[in-house]
């Protein structure tokens, strides 16, 4: 099943998480913020499976002045 990461199209498994799939792609476990299909997703939600077609976002944290 395909998803949509970013602009970029990922392979992934069926029961893939959001959380599975920020792991597998290597983003850092802190400083993030994810969307799914346009809705921000809590951290608490991210054990939540992902839909073949779903559009990701993930934006990182940038601090400066």
């Amino acid at each position: 099943m395909k998803v949509v990461v970013n602009d970029e199209t990922v392979e992934i498994d069926d029961q893939m998480t959001v959380a599975g799939l920020l792991e597998s792609l290597g983003f850092p476990e802190k400083g993030i913020a994810v969307a799914v299909n346009w809705s921000v997703i809590p951290r608490s939600q991210w054990d939540t499976t992902l839909d073949d077609g779903a559009k990701v976002e993930v934006v990182t944290a940038v601090q400066g002045g």
